[in-house]
């Protein structure tokens, strides 16, 4: 990943400099956006194949499009973040309920799931939180990794200085290309109107700078690795042979189709042209396409030249280069017959054992953005008197599998009192509360109970008027009451 860097002597948070905020942009389209930009098109279906050309125009130029890149992209995906996630809290005396709705009206939940699918495409993800206009309602977007990025300081420790995302729009009044940026940096939000050829817009323009009051850069940035390469960047070469082959095998069945029709010791027609200008030989073909038989001489015999076709190698080569896509990207094709049949939890994992430790390093880098995302909602609530600890709130990740509920609850059952009934609820995926579903659950067996003793008639065992004083004296000394005769 390029990193953009400035020194934090020259940058006024205050008042950014435009010319070197135009300059940085410039820097971004052209170290880093090519690469995204291209991982983008695979994904799209827009491969290399569909710009060949051939300098024989006559033969058949097929351009066939197998996008692994979109199966591997959505199955990575579906697997990292098929299910919201949850959120618990290492404190006791903490309450989720003001965080957990404020993540729930910012749709934080389908946030989440743009991030996954840029991370798997651009090999990174942008989020921007921010407050509605004209409200006090938060609100996560999920941002074009093309268009955004992060500058950080020269130190050793590269700490956040500012961010900007922009759109690069073409001014038709005087034919320029412009960029309309905002630059986000700790305490405020800036609007830029940049032109390619270094002159601004609005320059100073207090309408032009307002505050956010999230305490700090309210842009969140989401590794898929430590180089944010994306899940099926590094395999684009083996899907451009593949796409190649497949296209190529589509031609010489064509060029199969299209054989040569050869007579010997005979002629199909003469090569006159009849006064409507069509030649006898055209109209000779036609008949033979449209009877579907030829007649010949004796002597004569006719038959067509074809192409010997190696199916066999075509096929073996084929599917070498599918293997080794899905192999080298750690994602498996789900269509593999492998993945078929009645299969136990844990030989289905050792299956994805690959996807699994890719999986595991998103979730690491996922969870340094998502400590973020916890601080800017718990500043912001802050102001409003909701209180909230973001280092005690732990997010907690599903995997997109089909589970085996009857071996699921077997394994629950056999771990009854050596685990805590809230993370053996955890594991089930039809829950998405656990507390609550513990809640619930001791609701109805206390329901169940009282329904139990008024169907049995059962009355509290509470002993009859007068007996109370008996009962006290029991097991007391008998002569203790007695009066003694004086």
């Amino acid at each position: 990943m390029y990193k953009l860097t400035c020194p934090a002597e020259k940058f006024n948070e205050d008042n950014p400099d435009y010319q070197m905020i135009l300059t940085l942009i410039k820097q971004h389209r052209n170290k880093a956006v090519p690469k995204i930009r291209k991982n983008m098109k695979y994904y799209e279906g827009n491969h290399k194949i569909l710009g060949r050309t051939k300098s024989d125009k006559g033969a058949p130029n097929n351009k066939v499009v197998c996008n692994h890149a979109k199966d591997i992209a959505d199955t990575a995906t579906g697997y990292f973040m098929s299910s919201a996630l949850t959120f618990r809290c290492s404190d006791e005396n903490m309450n989720l309920d003001k965080l957990t709705d404020a993540f729930d009206t910012g749709d934080v939940d389908e946030v989440d799931h743009d991030n996954a699918l840029d991370m798997s495409r651009a090999g990174c993800s942008y989020e921007y939180v921010f407050a509605k206009p004209n409200t006090t309602i938060l609100t996560s977007k999920s941002l074009d990794p093309r268009n955004t990025f992060i500058v950080y300081d020269d130190t050793i420790e590269e700490n956040e200085l500012f961010a900007v995302y922009y759109d690069c729009v073409k001014d038709d009044t005087t034919g320029k290309y412009k960029y309309v940026a905002e630059v986000l940096t700790s305490k405020h939000r800036h609007h830029m109107v940049l032109f390619s050829d270094g002159s601004t817009r609005n320059t100073g323009d207090p309408s032009d700078k307002e505050e956010h009051f999230m305490k700090e850069i309210p842009v969140i940035l989401y590794q898929n690795n430590k180089d944010c390469i994306g899940d099926y960047e590094q395999q684009i070469p083996l899907m451009d042979a593949y796409n190649t082959l497949t296209s190529d095998r589509v031609n010489d069945k064509e060029q199969f189709l299209n054989a040569l029709l050869v007579l010997y010791g005979s002629r199909l027609a003469d090569d006159a042209i009849d006064e409507e200008g069509a030649s006898e030989v055209s109209k000779a073909l036609k008949v033979l396409k449209d009877n579907g038989f030829l007649e010949l001489p004796t002597d004569a015999k006719a038959e067509y030249i074809t192409r010997t076709l190696d199916e066999s190698s075509v096929e073996t080569l084929r599917k070498a280069l599918k293997e080794d896509i899905y192999t080298f990207s750690h994602v498996p094709n789900m269509a593999d017959e492998n993945f078929a049949g009645n299969t136990s939890g844990v030989a289905m994992e050792y299956k994805l054992l690959a996807l699994e430790n890719i999986t595991k390093t998103k979730e690491r880098y996922y969870i340094k953005g998502l400590k973020k995302r916890i601080r800017l909602y718990c500043n912001y609530l802050g102001m409003m008197n909701i209180s909230a600890n973001p280092s005690a709130i732990i997010p907690t990740f599903k995997r997109g599998l089909p589970k085996n509920l009857l071996e699921l609850s077997q394994i629950i059952t056999n771990l009854k009192g050596f685990v805590s009934k809230t993370t053996l609820i955890q594991q089930l995926p039809f829950v998405e509360d656990p507390e609550g579903e513990m809640a619930s659950v001791e609701k109805e067996n206390a329901e169940a109970t009282k329904q139990q003793q008024a169907l049995f008639g059962y009355q509290p065992n509470t002993p009859p008027e007068g007996e109370n004083d008996e009962n006290k004296n029991k097991g007391q000394d008998p002569l203790a009451n007695r009066k003694v005769a004086e």
